[in-house]
C-alpha cells in the first residue's frame, strides 16, 4: 500500500483528495492546522470504512511540519505528497499590511518548501515518489487587487517547474494542479484578510476582479474534480507538469502562452463594459 500526505484536509480540496486517494487503495494522512476541524473527514471516512489518520500540522511553522513528518515517516516511506494548504486575501498593494502580505507566503510557498523537503531526501534515496502542488489559475493570470497571493502562486509555478526539472533524474514526479475558481471555504476563510473600501480609489479595480470572480462562480469547478485530476495526474502512464482544472484556468492558461501582457494592462483605464469586452477576449470568459 502506497502512502501519502496530504495538507489543508478540514474541508474542500484537501478533504475531497484525501478520501478519492484512500479509494483508491492510498494509507492517507490527512494534515491540517487544528484538530478541532477534522469531524467532516473522520465522519465521511468513517461512513466510507477507510482508514484516513488525521495529523496536525502547521504547514507555516517549521517545528510543526518536522514533528508531523516526522511522526508519519517512522511508520514507513511517503510516496505522495499532496501540498494544498493554503490561504488568500484580498486588497489594493498600498494598504495590504506587511504581516498579511507575509503570512500568505508563509502558508502558500514556503509552507509547500518545507513539505518537500521533509520528504524529498527519503523519495530521492529509494528512486520513487510524486510530489504535488497546488497552486491557482492566479498562478498564470497576475491578479490586481489579490497580489499576495498571485504573487505566492506564480513563486510555486516556478518552484514546481524547477523541481521537476532537479528531481526527474531520481524518478519522483512532480506536478502543478492549476484551479480555476473552486466552491471552497478558502473565500470565507480569507476574509479577515480581505479589505474593500467603496470609496477608496481603488474601488474600480476591486470590483472588477470581484466580476471575475462572481463570473467564475457560477459555473465554478468542485473540490471533487479538482480531486479527480489529482488521481488522474498521480496515476496516469503518460505524466505531464502542469494540470489547468476549469473552463477558466484553461482560459488563462492558453492566454498565458499566446496573449501580450500589455493588452491586459489596456483594462486599467477602461471602464466596465470595456473592461468586460477586453477579458472576454483575452481569456474567453464571458463575464
Amino acid at each position: 500500500m502506497k502512502t501519502a500526505v496530504v495538507t489543508g484536509t478540514s474541508s474542500g480540496i484537501g478533504l475531497e483528495t484525501s478520501l478519492m486517494l484512500a479509494r483508491q487503495g492510498f494509507k492517507v494522512f490527512a494534515a491540517m492546522r487544528s484538530l478541532d476541524r477534522g469531524a467532516e473527514l473522520v465522519d465521511r471516512a468513517s461512513r466510507e470504512s477507510l482508514d484516513i489518520p488525521v495529523i496536525e500540522m502547521d504547514v507555516s511553522n517549521s517545528d510543526s511540519v518536522t514533528a508531523a513528518f516526522s511522526a508519519v515517516l517512522n511508520q514507513g516511506p511517503i510516496d505522495l505528497l499532496v501540498n494544498n494548504a493554503g490561504i488568500s486575501g484580498s486588497a489594493p498593494l498600498e494598504i495590504t499590511p506587511e504581516d498579511e502580505h507575509k503570512a500568505i507566503f508563509e502558508t502558500n510557498y514556503f509552507g509547500v518548501t518545507r513539505c518537500i523537503q521533509a520528504v524529498v531526501g527519503s523519495m530521492r534515496e529509494r528512486g520513487v515518489g510524486c510530489i504535488v502542488n497546488i497552486s491557482s489559475a492566479a498562478g498564470l493570470f497576475a491578479t490586481p487587487t489579490q497580489i499576495p497571493y498571485s504573487a505566492s502562486k506564480w513563486a510555486v509555478e516556478c518552484l514546481t517547474e524547477a523541481l521537476a526539472f532537479e528531481l526527474k533524474p531520481f524518478g519522483i514526479r512532480v506536478v502543478c494542479i492549476e484551479p480555476g475558481v473552486v466552491q471552497t471555504s478558502i473565500f470565507q476563510n480569507s476574509a479577515k484578510m480581505s479589505h474593500f473600501d467603496k470609496l477608496s480609489p481603488y474601488a474600480p479595480a476591486m470590483r472588477r476582479i470581484g466580476k471575475m470572480f462572481a463570473a467564475g462562480l457560477k459555473h465554478p469547478s468542485s473540490a471533487e474534480q479538482v480531486a479527480a485530476t489529482i488521481i488522474e495526474a498521480v496515476t496516469t502512464t503518460t505524466p505531464k507538469l502542469r494540470w489547468p482544472v476549469g473552463n477558466d484556468a484553461q482560459g488563462f492558461y492558453d492566454a498565458k502562452v499566446s496573449s501580450d501582457s500589455d493588452e491586459w494592462l489596456e483594462g486599467a483605464h477602461c471602464d466596465e463594459e470595456e473592461y468586460v469586452a477586453l477579458f472576454h477576449r483575452l481569456y474567453g470568459i464571458q463575464l
